[in-house]
């Protein structure tokens, strides 16, 4: 059958094309996309072409389909699966497969980066068996498709979480996780995947007592207060502080006085800015753990760090990229409970047509999450910008009066409505 997707052939020349996938084998899947949510991860592989790490064919003889945060329906299932997947039901993936290769020695192939056939910029995919074969094809069981797209980003949340380290005086047991009722920092923590860190924060078993967050963007600040507020941290056990720290003389001293003048047990960077991640080192109290959230595009990006204070007050770094499957099993539970409601994220829709030019201009585009719904042809709009489209285009009109409802925010209503009613590719 036909697809269209968006496949990369090298350095920022992404294009949307039509073109026949082959039959499915007896161990692969056919599935139909419905949304994925655009990564600052397929920007820098935009920027970077084949030089990225997880490209694994020559680009200009074997393009890759980009996107990796989907969600969408099973259409025919390969008879090694007949009796786990079934035609017709919704699924998640984990495109951070770990899948170990040919040789054994360990891959970075994933879904997004590495195949011909699947990618989230697509109308139709095949699923190869790596996918089903490392545990990463998942059930999804959510009433909305939105969401399916938003576990992956959050998984990377929670990995990040499970990542933080801490040790005791005389051991060297490594106790995994933020320190329980301890004190956090999210440094540049306002952007999409900073709030989905406040709510998880927040929600999640482990709680730190105090978290304090800072950007120097009142306008996102506010709207994080808005969404993620103080008292909603405090039903939940947690005291949280939002902080704008740009007119700070001594942000160290700033900080420190919003914790009883004491520095920090873990502190997360979200912005790859040398000032930033600095000062995130300097925050560190006894045995506090730095977490390195924000990816760079700078191959050579570093930073100072005091080594003084790694050997004799036990600081420790580190970094994730991506969670694993156990991760996004508990994203898509908390969900699913309701614990977790990260659609704030999203803050901009569109269709197929728009995703190569979102990726390519992803770090330009203010805003939170881009959300692509694949088999629809929609310039990207914000939802701010709904109600000021809608007094020309009737389409819009409904779609700012159906978030007008759920505070600006996208929901599954407006989704229902963009499906039935947007053009199709």
């Amino acid at each position: 059958m036909k697809t269209k997707a968006v496949r990369i052939y090298g350095v920022n020349d992404l294009r949307l094309e039509e073109f026949e996938l082959p039959e499915i084998k007896e161990d692969e899947i056919l599935a139909r996309v419905i949304s994925d949510s655009i990564c600052m991860s397929s920007h820098k592989l935009a920027m970077q072409g084949e030089k990225h790490k997880r490209v694994r064919y020559d680009l200009t003889k074997q393009p890759i389909i980009i996107g990796h945060e989907f969600c969408g329906i099973i259409e025919k299932v390969g008879a090694k699966w007949a009796d786990t997947f079934t035609a017709g039901a919704k699924f998640a993936i984990q495109p951070a497969l770990n899948y170990p290769g040919p040789d054994g020695a360990g891959t970075l192939w994933a879904p997004g980066y590495s195949y011909e056939y699947i990618g989230g910029d697509a109308t139709y995919i095949i699923i190869p068996r790596e996918v089903m074969e490392m545990g990463c094809l998942l059930d999804y069981p959510g009433d909305n498709y939105y969401m399916g797209s938003l576990a992956e980003p959050v998984s990377c949340i929670v990995g990040a979480f499970h990542a933080q380290y801490h040790t005791k005086g005389g051991s060297y047991v490594h106790a995994m996780g933020i320190t329980e009722g301890g004190s956090l920092a999210l440094l540049a923590g306002v952007g999409p995947m900073g709030l989905g860190a406040i709510d998880y924060a927040i929600h999640n078993p482990r709680k730190p007592s105090r978290l304090v967050v800072t950007d120097i963007d009142e306008t996102r600040l506010a709207r994080a207060a808005q969404l993620l507020t103080v008292e909603e941290a405090k039903k939940n056990g947690v005291e949280l502080v939002y902080v704008n720290t740009k007119d700070a003389a001594d942000p160290v001293a700033q900080l420190k006085s919003l914790n009883g003048d004491k520095l920090y047990d873990d502190v997360f960077v979200f912005a790859p800015v040398k000032p930033v991640l600095e000062l995130g080192d300097r925050l560190l109290g006894k045995d506090g753990c730095l977490n390195f959230f924000a990816g760079p595009t700078d191959t050579a990006f570093s930073a100072s760090f005091n080594f003084y204070n790694v050997h004799y007050e036990s600081h420790h770094i580190v970094g994730t990229s991506g969670g694993n499957t156990d991760d996004l099993i508990e994203s898509l539970s908390m969900m699913a409970r309701g614990e977790l409601n990260p659609v704030f994220m999203i803050t901009h829709v569109g269709g197929l047509d728009s995703a190569a030019r979102t990726t390519i201009d992803l770090d330009k585009i203010p805003g939170g999450k881009k959300l692509i719904y694949t088999h629809k042809k929609l310039e990207l709009t914000a939802i701010s910008d709904f109600a000021e489209k809608g007094k020309k285009d009737p389409f819009f009109a409904k779609l700012a009066e159906i978030c007008g409802r759920y505070q600006g925010l996208w929901n599954r209503e407006a989704e229902n409505y963009l499906l039935e009613n947007a053009p199709e590719i």
